[in-house]
């Protein structure tokens, strides 16, 4: 069947923690089809809530690999059913939730390389394909010992964060692996190749091992973020001199493929024989591509606040920092993506509203825009959970800057006005992350164009003005893309690309998309560049409030 249809089509796939999500492109980027898989609901027998299983240990979090297996034969037939023609897809890619990790079996290889077409996944894969059934998830907090031991193999938490991105964290691959190798070695010695999850997606695509993709290989604390290769003091320090083999070859970019899909696909579901995989990367560097270009940044406001930041390639590299995260970028050579991390980010605001605004966003609206901007000189600070940025703060605190932002007061919550609190947290949330893009983009790096809202409080006129206002940027709300779509977008890429003679970048391909930009994304809000100039001044202040909390904090400890 030749490659060289007239309506291609391609996969990208989306193993997030609660399920498993199909989307099909068309040739000019537009969705045309939608699948997908819950695990709690649709996989009853695993009995994960939020597709995870807790324990046995204090902190472990674990989702199980079969599972995932018997997802992917779930949304095929799904798909099937919906009537998509499989012989029109001729690229697969797409993303997996960061962090995760599967282990594979000195079997494993062999028993991918020889499918049988008459069998699922599932009854050929699971158990003997794998040394761990359980694979390690991102929401695991077990490994604090192996992260202060992997910083203290480089020289201390900034040298770590300068090397790979981060500092060390529990949730990160490095250090799950340097668990695994300390407290089950006989498992960890049983292993022969360990994958993330966005590795281990392409390979049950390929019949083989896939490599790990650069940018999802940046969440591990084992790859140096500015070559891209895997540092070898760091393979030791978490797994031992036999790491390197088992981690596999140097991590691949974007915008090429693997190779070709197996003849499993081809005969069991009908995937053209043409139909070639691409690296899959994490959910957040999916999110990025569907959303965004460099120059871009996205703020998604949902349960956590998350900004990620495309900075286009620049003579010097971004700075460090052990308070938010550098990834290599899926599609672009030498650009990256920072990561700023917020815990108290919905919960928040919505306990915020609840209390002053009688539990209505339109009581919450009428209150910020009653105030002046810098709120008369008064900011708040709400943890109600334990903070990532700053780390470890939690409570309430409130200041005074006026008269003057250079000096600060602390002001009791009993004197607080209550109608003050709903632009407090607004103001405080987003200068908090204004007050370190600086920092984060290098100093010839061109200024920001775009702020993309995501998550549920982006439909807040009051808000995205708000934003637009702190940031001085024009604010975008993004259609239903997501990372199941940034997938396919990085699977029509590589077919594009090797259809121009392996030339040609990711921003010029959308370009030459029939669904334009207006289309993608739409304009809500305009920065006023005169509060604009307020937020600009208040930006020190800010840093003196967020320091004198820390102390507070550190001083209660």
């Amino acid at each position: 069947m030749s490659a060289n249809i007239d309506d291609p089509l391609f996969l990208g796939l989306d193993l997030s923690t609660q399920g498993l999500k199909a989307v099909l492109i068309d040739e000019d980027g537009a969705p045309v089809h939608e699948s997908a898989v819950h695990f709690d609901r649709d996989l009853p027998s695993y009995g994960t809530t939020n597709g995870a299983i807790r324990g046995p240990g204090a902190g472990e979090v674990t989702s199980p690999v079969r599972m995932w297996l018997d997802a992917y034969d779930l949304i095929m037939e799904r798909m099937r059913v919906a009537g998509v023609d499989f012989s029109r897809i001729l690229g697969v890619s797409g993303d997996g939730q960061q962090h995760g990790s599967v282990y594979w079996s000195f079997q494993a290889e062999q028993l991918l390389a020889s499918l049988d077409v008459k069998r699922s996944l599932t009854d050929q894969l699971a158990p003997a394909a794998f040394s761990i059934q359980r694979a390690p998830i991102w929401q695991d907090s077990s490994t604090t010992r192996e992260c202060r031991e992997l910083e203290a193999a480089v020289g201390g938490p900034q040298a770590l964060a300068d090397l790979t991105g981060s500092r060390a964290y529990e949730r990160f691959t490095g250090t799950q692996i340097a668990k695994i190798r300390r407290t089950d070695p006989e498992a960890y010695n049983a292993t022969a190749r360990i994958s993330l999850v966005s590795s281990f997606m392409p390979s049950l695509f390929l019949g083989s091992i896939a490599p790990i993709e650069v940018s999802d290989a940046s969440g591990m604390n084992l790859m140096n973020v500015l070559t891209c290769e895997w540092d070898d003091r760091l393979l030791e320090a978490a797994g031992g001199s036999e790491l390197r083999a088992k981690i596999g070859p140097e991590p691949a970019s974007g915008g090429t493929f693997l190779g070709k899909i197996s003849p499993y696909w081809v005969e069991r579901w009908g995937f053209n024989p043409e139909c070639s995989v691409a690296p899959f990367t994490g959910d957040n560097p999916a999110t990025v591509v569907a959303l965004s270009t460099p120059g871009d940044a996205i703020l998604s406001l949902g349960t956590s606040t998350t900004l990620l930041l495309s900075i286009p390639p620049a003579e010097t590299a971004p700075k460090r920092f052990t308070t938010s995260h550098l990834l290599s970028h899926p599609t672009t050579s030498d650009a990256h993506i920072a990561m700023l991390c917020y815990k108290n980010g919905a919960l928040a605001r919505e306990q915020v509203r609840d209390q002053y605004a009688d539990g209505h966003w339109t009581r919450f609206n009428e209150l910020v825009e009653a105030r002046p901007v810098g709120n008369d000189g008064l900011m708040g600070f709400y943890f109600p959970l334990p903070e990532i940025i700053p780390p470890n703060v939690q409570g309430n605190f409130f200041y005074s800057t006026s008269p003057s932002p250079c000096t600060i007061s602390p002001v009791p919550a009993s004197e607080m006005p209550a109608g003050a609190h709903p632009r407090a947290i607004l103001e405080s949330q987003f200068l908090s992350i204004r007050s370190r893009i600086a920092a984060i983009l290098p100093p010839d790096a061109p200024p920001l164009q775009r702020l993309v809202l995501s998550g549920g409080s982006s439909a807040n006129s009051v808000i995205q003005q708000a934003a637009a206002d702190v940031f001085g940027m024009r604010v975008f709300v993004a259609g239903k893309e997501g990372a199941a779509e940034g997938g396919a977008q990085l699977a029509r890429y590589a077919w594009w690309r090797e259809q121009n003679g392996g030339t040609g970048t990711f921003e010029e391909m959308r370009a030459m998309d029939g669904v334009g930009e207006a289309e993608r994304t739409r304009c809500v809000a305009e920065p006023k560049w005169e509060r604009e100039r307020v937020y600009a001044g208040l930006v020190e202040a800010y840093r003196a409030c967020e320091d004198a909390v820390v102390h507070a904090c550190a001083g209660a400890a």
